[in-house]
């Protein structure tokens, strides 16, 4: 008999100990398309494009598409025989050698053999210089200036310089090494005569007084106030309690 009653015990559901999901585990099924459509709502017909089925039991097309091109001087009968003609370059003259015509001999351009004649010059190009070769420009070249008596090939007239006063052996030589004037400074005023007021400039002060946030006109709400009006009652949810839990026991004095 207590075999029984353990094994009730133990079948017994309590809804403390269960563990549920809350209400945002479930959804609601989808309403669109026709995988997973809420049954409980109309589902028109979906229909979708099948696929060319590649099977051999009737037959297997390996033909080209439209893009192939057919020679059209290839025909049923074989290719087609008529002349075609293409317009080339000129070939080059197989003989090497080229006979000189008479109007190619010049025979007045030739000095009688035997016979001094003066020497011929002709005028080359410019030698081309290297890349590595460190040749300066133009403009790296200046004429020497014709100013000051430094000119070699130039005719200059005479040039003088001031100097600076000499300080050793002149008549203005400080030997006694006194301060002038400039160096004593000038007594304050203040000194020997009576002191005028001096004034300074101080910050700007304030008065004291309460320094603390006041709260404008946008921080109240009157709409809020429910101490003189009537207000709707207000429900909330509370927490599942624990049928385990242990109930609050308080000794009352006598």
């Amino acid at each position: 008999m207590a075999e029984e009653t353990s094994s009730q015990d133990d079948k017994t559901i309590i809804a403390a100990r269960e563990r549920g999901p809350g209400p945002g585990r479930y959804a609601l099924p989808s309403s669109c398309g026709y995988i997973k459509h809420d049954t409980t709502k109309h589902m028109n017909p979906a229909y979708s494009f099948g696929q060319r089925h590649n099977s051999t039991m009737f037959r297997k097309d390996c033909s080209p598409g439209p893009a192939y091109f057919i020679n059209p001087q290839v025909t049923r009968a074989g290719r087609d025989g008529t002349p075609s003609y293409s317009i080339l370059g000129r070939q080059k003259d197989p003989n090497t050698f080229k006979t000189p015509c008479p109007r190619a001999y010049c025979p007045e351009k030739v000095h009688p053999q035997g016979e001094r004649h003066a020497p011929v010059y002709s005028m080359g190009s410019r030698t081309r210089y290297r890349k590595r070769d460190a040749a300066p420009a133009s403009n790296k070249y200046s004429l020497p200036p014709l100013l000051g008596p430094k000119v070699p090939n130039k005719n200059s007239c005479a040039s003088y310089s001031m100097t600076r006063r000499a300080t050793t052996g002149s008549y203005l030589e400080d030997m006694a090494k006194t301060p002038g004037p400039c160096r004593y400074t000038a007594t304050a005023p203040d000194v020997n005569a009576n002191k005028a007021p001096a004034y300074s400039m101080l910050g700007r002060s304030y008065m004291p007084g309460d320094r603390t946030k006041k709260p404008g006109p946008g921080a109240h709400s009157p709409e809020k106030v429910t101490v003189n009006k009537p207000m709707q009652p207000k429900h909330s949810l509370g927490i599942r309690h624990s049928e385990f839990v242990t109930p609050l026991i308080v000794e009352v004095a006598d």
